[in-house]
């Protein structure tokens, strides 16, 4: 199904939650809302699913406006953090409970809801616990019931709020890559909200990234991650280093360091290089070291698995730089006994400095 939100304000008193929100998510894909707490992402979906209600704006689904739909009639699936089982029901007779409580024309018979349910039961392979109560189960065993009972209804559009943030770190990734499968077999139009970058990064098809009620960028995992749009989302999304600077005829200087900024020519101002740690190359200092750099030297290492990241400071402000490396270039490095080094960035985007 197709949804599309035009326009979106909500306030809650003095408090803007959204501000002139507008998206389109893409049929049978999983999208993502990332952002920081309080920027708007749980609002936004609690107004596609229809517990909320905008201020103005307009929400369409399967082209038709349902802004001013009942939640009943959405046909949506929401799952929650925390599960909302009921506590005094079997898991099988959670997962029916979607299906018992429909109007008598619309309900299935006892037959066929039984069918169904244990062929959801099934498909989160969870059938031998039919017979168990919520309390009896693991957390993730708990979130994928909850899943279950909200694909009972043949939803239109599935919601998750936050569907892993209660669990443990293994069991969280152990039900992403579960979730992500789940999703190729049902290809329903799914929307999660999440503050955990790498989560949205692993799972989602599509990233929105949300700020202070306002959209930062949406579009593909690896195009947002390699091209963000904004400070913000480059800041948000991953591990970053900040070098400050003046740009000046499309270049910022920054201590011993001149970076490329393209589209800045006509720019004469303070200026910021955004760069990942892996883009960051360093050599054994040497005083006629060609091609300038930055002057730095090792405060930590830490090889793990076939990654090493080194924390340097600069010579010219004492700021941290973050490094990370094949594991084989830092054994070597350590091996001959290197401590100062020459840093250069390989790969920047330079963003002129707003006014406060």
């Amino acid at each position: 199904m197709s949804i599309e939100v035009r326009a979106i304000h909500k306030r809650f008193g003095a408090f803007t939650a959204l501000e002139d929100v507008s998206l389109a998510f893409p049929e049978g894909r999983l999208t993502a809302l990332l952002g920081p707490s309080g920027c708007g992402k749980t609002t936004l979906l609690r107004i596609i699913a229809g517990l909320e209600f905008p201020d103005s704006g307009q929400v369409f689904l399967e082209g038709a406006d349902a802004s001013r739909t009942h939640v009943r009639q959405r046909q949506v699936g929401f799952v929650f953090q925390h599960y909302a089982l009921f506590k005094h029901m079997s898991v099988f007779e959670n997962v029916a409970f979607g299906l018992r409580v429909k109007p008598r024309a619309q309900r299935p018979s006892e037959r066929r809801i039984r069918e169904k349910v244990m062929g959801l039961l099934e498909l989160v392979q969870l059938d031998w616990l039919a017979d168990r109560r919520p309390a009896a189960l693991s957390g993730g065993q708990r979130q994928r019931i909850a899943l279950a009972r909200a694909l009972a209804v043949e939803p239109r559009v599935l919601l998750l709020d936050e569907p892993f943030g209660a669990l443990d770190a293994k069991v969280r990734k152990e039900l992403r890559r579960w979730l992500r499968r789940l999703h190729d077999e049902l290809p329903v139009t799914s929307i999660f909200v999440t503050h955990d970058q790498e989560e949205a990064l692993e799972v989602a098809d599509e990233i929105v990234i949300m700020n202070r009620g306002r959209i930062e960028q949406a579009g593909a995992p690896q195009a947002v991650y390699d091209q963000p749009a904004t400070p913000f989302v480059y800041g948000f999304l991953g591990h970053v280093n900040l070098f400050h600077g003046r740009i000046l005829h499309g270049r910022l200087q920054t201590g011993g360091a001149v970076l490329d900024a393209p589209g800045h020519g006509d720019v004469d101002a303070p200026g910021t290089a955004y760069v990942r740690p892996h883009d960051i190359e360093i050599e054994p200092y040497a005083r006629d070291a060609a091609g300038g750099g930055l002057d730095v030297s090792l405060q930590r290492a830490h090889a793990f698995g076939p990654l090493a990241q080194l924390e340097l400071r600069r010579a010219d402000n004492s700021e941290i730089i973050e490094v990370v490396m094949p594991s084989e270039q830092y054994a070597r490095i350590r091996d001959g006994g290197h401590r100062r080094f020459i840093a250069r960035p390989r790969q920047a985007r330079v963003f002129v400095n707003q006014a406060a």
